[in-house]
C-alpha cells in the first residue's frame, strides 16, 4: 500500500488554528473548529499541540469497529468513514492509542482525518504560513507513526520540558 503521512514538528506550532479552519471548511462547508478533523490543544500557555490521525501501522480504530464502518484508503492510508454503517458506538476513539477520532457535533458519526483525498489542506495552509509545523511526507521515511498517536497533553508536558526547561532549572 503506497500512502502519505502528515509529520508534526509541535515545537514549530504557533497556536494559530489555521489548520482548524480550513479542515473545517473543507469538510464542513463552514468555519466550525469543533468539527475539524485536526484539532490543536493548548494545555498551557505557550505549548500548542496539532492533533490528528496517525495512520498507525496496525490501525487499532479499524480492527475495533465493530460493524467495519472504518476502512483503510489504500492510495492514501487515511482511514475513512461510512457514516452510514457508523454506529456511534465509539469504540473507534478508545482503540486510538491517541483518542483522536471524535463524534462529530451534529452527526454524532466518528469523524476522523482523510488527508483531504491525498491532499491535505491543513499542510497547504500551514507552509503558506511559514509555520511547517505540518509537513506531508511519503511513508516509510523513518517515522516512528505511534510517537504522534499519544494524548496531546502527555505530549505537552514533553514539550514544555523541550521549551522551558525543568522546574527550578535555569533555562537560557
Amino acid at each position: 500500500m503506497s500512502s502519505i503521512w502528515i509529520v508534526r514538528d509541535y515545537i514549530r506550532c504557533t497556536g494559530c488554528q489555521r489548520c482548524e479552519v480550513v479542515c473545517s471548511l473543507q469538510h464542513e462547508g463552514r468555519i466550525w473548529p469543533e468539527a475539524s478533523r485536526i484539532r490543536v490543544f493548548m494545555p498551557f500557555p505557550g505549548v500548542e499541540v496539532p492533533h490528528l490521525c496517525a495512520q498507525c501501522d496496525d490501525y487499532p480504530c479499524v480492527e475495533a469497529c465493530p460493524v467495519n464502518a472504518l476502512s483503510v484508503n489504500a492510495q492514501t492510508g487515511a482511514v475513512i468513514v461510512d457514516e452510514g454503517a457508523c454506529t456511534s458506538c465509539g469504540l473507534c476513539i478508545k482503540a486510538c492509542p491517541g483518542t483522536v477520532p471524535l463524534l462529530h457535533p451534529d452527526t454524532n458519526k466518528a469523524v476522523i482525518c482523510d488527508l483531504c483525498g491525498g491532499d491535505p489542506e491543513c499542510v497547504k495552509v500551514c507552509v503558506e504560513a511559514g509555520y511547517d509545523a505540518l509537513r506531508l511526507v511519503k511513508e516509510n521515511v523513518g517515522a516512528q507513526k505511534k510517537v504522534h498517536s499519544i494524548s496531546p497533553f502527555v505530549l505537552a508536558k514533553d514539550l514544555a520540558v523541550n521549551l522551558f526547561g525543568e522546574k527550578g532549572e535555569e533555562v537560557i
